[in-house]
């Protein structure tokens, strides 16, 4: 399951620099995925949409793996000083598929 930000975000940047896959951008910020950029609500490669923000800081689903084979648990929850990074119900992965993604980026260069 990917990670969202909900709007109760405060926009202090403390997720962005912990996330290993380069999945959270700032409110309203282009975005890419290997070398395909993508900006506002456009849909993630695997069809996700409803990620993007323009006013708080979001999450790529395509790009989160819950930092599953990094970390022993998310880092942008365990540094957010207002717990708004939570799971995301409508983007829902086992961890062989959060392993298999990490993997792709991977090869991508995230």
């Amino acid at each position: 399951m990917a990670i969202k930000i909900t709007d109760e975000c405060i926009n202090c940047g403390a997720c962005e620099p912990e996330c290993p896959n380069n999945a959270i951008y700032e409110g309203g910020a282009d975005w890419k995925i290997g070398n395909d950029s993508f900006n506002g609500d456009a849909t993630t490669p695997t069809g996700a949409n409803g990620f993007f923000s323009a006013d708080y800081f979001f999450i790529v689903p395509d790009k989160c793996t819950e930092c599953v084979g990094f970390h022993d648990e998310p880092q942008c929850a365990a540094v957010c000083p207002v717990d708004c990074c939570v799971p995301d119900p409508t983007h829902v992965e086992e961890k062989d598929a959060l392993l298999a993604k990490k993997d792709y980026l991977d090869n991508l260069g995230r």
